[in-house]
């Protein structure tokens, strides 16, 4: 969790950074509100179709982009290249894999198997029962992602428990929440571009700033920062690596933008969100090389704005604004489309923005319990690994045995990392992250074999 700014070690006034962060959130806000489309039926609501019209493939790969960036990922991407250099910032931007493996997926399974969500072929292939156990891992999911996000706003306004950290909070989800009910996926998505472009502008601005602050930090510093080891960076490469076959696929923000527009653009907008999601998870990522060149300790991002003062401090601020600003209007609309078209639990314009009050209530209240209830809720990447043979294989026709026996595997598998109970003579490599890396490899593993041996059997 991103800490407390120090500010008095700015030599800044207090009140004053203070006030520029509330404005930065409000006026940002209040422009989302303002701008957003409002939705008048529920094909611009769950669907984010204007004028009968999708989205182009621009906007589609924008809003994957920035929903993917966001602020605990920006946060972990400069710490990463603080503790491995360049090597650390490419290994996390190996999730963005993620996108297109789960591009041709969808497109495949649109074009070829004609459905139109993951929660049909789910229900067409594998019963009621599996789509149900698969909607509660994704309902977890979008649980967590309204307090991981908040929480780490929260903390750049006070210390936790503080009255301006909760304050904050909780102006920032109802302002968020206020434009995604205008207009569910058609707000977001709107937004989403918005606040690319703004990512983009704004993480150039603080790049220029570096390199034009030390002639001996210069590109070639950045491509020589890190080792290329295993207990350097290449542990979490490769887990990363291994995780993107089944990531994806428990994340209906991402997921829900794959049946909107049609399947060549869709496609499209999912492998150059891949490129460009990576390549800025990477530039981020030098924010923590220049870190480590200057001998910084602690949160990179901090760090980094400490040195170079109140200029750089509010854009890095405002970045994470933007980009958990971002997640969080997107993970208020896959809940309501989830509670209301995937679940059926309602089909009015009303329920679906009755469900974004109820996941904002919801996920903010962990807030203000302990941080060891908010560990034990997180559904890690390694626990939906059993997802892997189900997307990856989905053209074989098998039964629900090998769906719950795959998925139930990874489960077990994530919890054997949690507990830190994993055989260390099956870990073959050395140093952080080896342990998430043979993990997740055991366990696709068993998950494939659990998947097809119930198949083999019948033949």
């Amino acid at each position: 969790m991103q800490p407390y700014l120090d500010i008095s070690l700015l030599n800044l006034n207090p009140s004053s950074i203070g006030v520029l962060q509330w404005g930065l959130v409000l006026l940002s806000s209040l422009a989302f509100i303002l701008l957003s489309p409002l939705a008048k039926n529920t094909e611009q609501f769950f669907k984010a179709q204007v004028n009968h019209k999708a989205p182009n493939a621009f906007m589609l790969m924008g809003s994957l982009v920035i929903s993917w960036i966001f602020a605990k990922s920006i946060t972990n991407a400069a710490n990463l290249g603080l503790a491995y250099g360049l090597v650390g910032g490419v290994a996390y931007a190996a999730y963005y894999l993620s996108f297109i493996v789960a591009g041709y997926v969808i497109y495949h399974m649109r074009t070829k198997g004609g459905f139109t969500s993951i929660h049909e072929f789910l229900t067409t292939r594998f019963g009621k029962g599996a789509m149900l156990l698969f909607s509660i891992l994704i309902a977890i999911r979008l649980f967590n992602e309204v307090w991981s996000n908040t929480m780490v706003i929260g903390s750049y306004f006070g210390e936790m428990g503080s009255l301006p950290y909760y304050s904050s909070i909780l102006v920032f989800t109802v302002l968020t929440l206020a434009y995604a009910l205008k207009g569910g996926l058609s707000s977001s998505i709107f937004t989403d571009v918005i606040q690319m472009v703004l990512f983009a502008i704004l993480l150039f601005v603080v790049l220029g700033t570096i390199f034009s602050s030390e002639s001996d930090f210069t590109p070639a510093t950045v491509v020589a920062s890190g080792e290329w080891k295993w207990e350097m960076g290449v542990n979490l490469l490769l887990a990363a690596v291994l995780q993107s076959f089944s990531y994806p696929f428990h994340d209906p923000v991402l997921t829900d933008r794959g049946f909107i527009s049609k399947p060549k653009t869709t496609l499209k907008a999912f492998l150059w969100a891949g490129l460009v999601g990576g390549l800025c998870i990477i530039l981020f990522s030098i924010i923590g090389v220049y870190a480590q060149h200057q001998h910084m300790e602690g949160q990179a991002a901090v760090q980094v704005a400490r040195a170079f003062g109140a200029i750089i401090l509010l854009i890095i601020n405002f970045i994470l604004i933007t980009s958990a600003a971002s997640t969080l209007d997107s993970t208020f609309s896959s809940f309501s489309k989830l509670a209301t078209l995937d679940l059926n639990l309602g089909t009015s314009l009303s329920f679906g923005r009755w469900a974004m009050v109820v996941i904002a209530i919801l996920g903010t209240l962990p807030i203000f319990m302990d941080a060891e209830i908010l560990s034990a809720t997180t559904i890690s990447g390694t626990m939906v690994i059993g997802l892997t043979p189900v997307f990856v294989l989905w053209k074989k026709e098998v039964s629900s045995t090998n769906y719950y026996l795959s998925v139930i595997g990874g489960l077990v598998f994530g919890f054997l990392l949690v507990f830190e109970v994993f055989p260390k003579a099956l870990i073959f490599t050395d140093g952080k992250y080896a342990d998430l890396l043979w993990v997740n490899f055991w366990g696709i593993l068993v998950c494939f074999l659990l998947y097809l041996i119930p198949l083999w059997r019948r033949k």
